[in-house]
Parts: C-alpha cells; sequence; structure tokens
C-alpha cells in the first residue's frame, strides 16, 4: 500500500483551476520531488494533502486514511515544513520545542536535531534569521521521527551550506524509514534527493516517473570528429537530429537508445567521441516549453553552441 495516494484531485476557486485533475502515489522510504515553478499548483496540492484547504474534487488517501475524516490519527505519524515558516514571534524555539513535546507527552529528537543544524534554540522567533526559521521549521517537523514527511520548497532562498545540510538530514531520516514528499523548483535538489518526480504544468501533472527514465527520454548529445571523409546523411534517422556540423565531425541529439547511432559510427574511423546525458535541466525545458528544442536549432545555425548547450 502507498503511504499517500492521489485521485483525480482538483481544486478550483471560481473559475480558475489551481489543480486539475492530478493523480500520483508515494511508496514507503522514498524521496518524492513535485516539481515545478511558482504558481504550477504545488503549494494548493500541499494545502489538500494537509487539509489546510478541501479538494473540489478527487481524494487523497495517506496511510490509508482519510485525512477529511481520520486527520488527528494521521497527524501523529506526519511532520510538515512548510516553505515561509511562521510561528510565534514571541516564543524562542526552545518553547516551540517544549510546546509540542508537553503535546506529545514524550521525548523528541529534538537536541540531535539542534547539535546536527548549529541552532540557537534560546532566541526569539522575531528574531531569527530566515535560514534560522527554517531550521527550527525543520527541527519541529522531524523531532518525533514522523513515518511521512511532508514539504513545501524547503531549501527556497537558503544559502547553499545550509541546503547541504538539510540534504543530509533528509537523506538520514530516509534511511530511518520516514517518507518524503517534496515540492520544489530547484533542479539540482531534485536530483540529487528524489528517486521519482512528478512533474506538474499550470494544475496538471505532465509526467511521474523515475530520475533516471526522465533523463533517459530527454536524449544524449554525441559530438564526433571524423579521421577522413563522412557523409552525414548516415546519421538522419528515427531518434537522431543534427545539432551543428564541425569542421571535421557533426554534433548529434539522440533521443532513446543509442546503440543504433554507435553502430553506424563504428563503420569510420573516428578521431574523437564524447557522449554526454542531458541534464535535468533541459528535461525539464522539454516539458515547459516546447520550443525549447527548436530555440536550441536556430542558436547553434546562429553560431551560438557553446560546448554541450546552446542558450
Amino acid at each position: 500500500m502507498a503511504v499517500l495516494e492521489v485521485k483525480n484531485l482538483s481544486k478550483h476557486f471560481g473559475k480558475v483551476f489551481a489543480v486539475n485533475d492530478i493523480s500520483f502515489s508515494v511508496e514507503k522510504r522514498e524521496i518524492f520531488g513535485f516539481l515545478g515553478p511558482n504558481g504550477a499548483g504545488k503549494t494548493t496540492t500541499i494545502r489538500c494533502l494537509m487539509s489546510f484547504m478541501k479538494p473540489t474534487s478527487g481524494s487523497v488517501s495517506i496511510f490509508g486514511l482519510d485525512p477529511q475524516t481520520k486527520l488527528s490519527e494521521i497527524n501523529k505519524k506526519i511532520g510538515y515544513l512548510s516553505g515561509d515558516v511562521r510561528l510565534y514571534d514571541a516564543w524562542t524555539g526552545k518553547d516551540h520545542i517544549d510546546f509540542l513535546e508537553n503535546l506529545h507527552s514524550q521525548k523528541s529528537k529534538a537536541d540531535e536535531l539542534i547539535k546536527k543544524l548549529d541552532f540557537n534554540p534560546n532566541m526569539k522567533f522575531k528574531t531569527l534569521s530566515s535560514g534560522n526559521k527554517q531550521k527550527l521549521g525543520l527541527i519541529l517537523a522531524l523531532m518525533f521521527e514522523p513515518e511521512l514527511l511532508v514539504m513545501d520548497e524547503p531549501t527556497m532562498g537558503l544559502d547553499p551550506l545550509l541546503q547541504a545540510k538539510i540534504y543530509e538530514i533528509l537523506e538520514d531520516v530516509q534511511n530511518r524509514g520516514t517518507t518524503v514528499f517534496m515540492s520544489s523548483h530547484n533542479l539540482s535538489e531534485v536530483e540529487r534527493l528524489c528517486s521519482r518526480v512528478a512533474i506538474i504544468k499550470e494544475g496538471k501533472i505532465v509526467t511521474t516517473e523515475n530520475i533516471q527514465s526522465l533523463k533517459n527520454k530527454r536524449m544524449h548529445v554525441v559530438t564526433v570528429h571524423f579521421n577522413g571523409d563522412y557523409n552525414k546523411n548516415d546519421f538522419l534517422f528515427d531518434g537522431v537530429s543534427i545539432q551543428q556540423e564541425l569542421p571535421e565531425g557533426l554534433i548529434l541529439d539522440v533521443k532513446g537508445d543509442i546503440n543504433p547511432l554507435i553502430q553506424q559510427l563504428a563503420k569510420y574511423q573516428l578521431k574523437d567521441l564524447e557522449i554526454t546525458h542531458a541534464s535535468l535541466e533541459e528535461i525539464f525545458l522539454e516539458f515547459y516549453d516546447s520550443s525549447y528544442s527548436e530555440k536550441q536549432n536556430v542558436l547553434a545555425k546562429a553560431g551560438y553552441y557553446e560546448g554541450k548547450e546552446a542558450r
């Protein structure tokens, strides 16, 4: 059974479809990325998952339970981190931690997390920097070792050192058995942490796949230099297109299986061959901008191709 399952979820605000008929599931102990730019519907989806707002239609199941009727039972197993942590200004971090420990009537992992994050719990919330507010939010979300951690843009606006520390903590809790659902528009973050990702565009899911298969779907970029004459028409077949012609070779885009191209290249004497994978950024742009490949070709023909990619 999936830890989190969303079926045909929609949320409308009047005639505005913030989320429109989306479905996905998150399995136990995976870090699942929910990827899209600001305004795509990520936060609205999370608010529906957390029962901060009621869906217009569709369903959410967490641990096999309906949040609309079993919220108190579900909340005992969930940690939540907002992208914009807002707590009591006059309370210190310790005040917040003590309050939650009293509610749960049990000791937490707060001290361990405070040390890992180098957080001062004695300062009032209103005096904390944005980074330290995020640290406190993460401590509160993780202090009772939740079975499911829901995070909305967890590292937005944070410096690289703090981002790296949060990544380390998330990988650690995953190893301990926690399932993580995190929204993000940070491509490198998703590529590093997540095993699977759903891409949302204008309130609809574009695709849900594991990271590696998503990369494989996009393309390889092959730069080949020939030792002698060659016929470029030998490389014009399904899945292969010429990105740029070089003085002694070609730059080729290859979608799907690369082996047919390798077999064709084996018929020639080569000076050099370089094969690179598409980055997650290139994949993301392909989903969000259907004219991206066309723009690449136009730029390449105009002489703006530099190294492995055109912009």
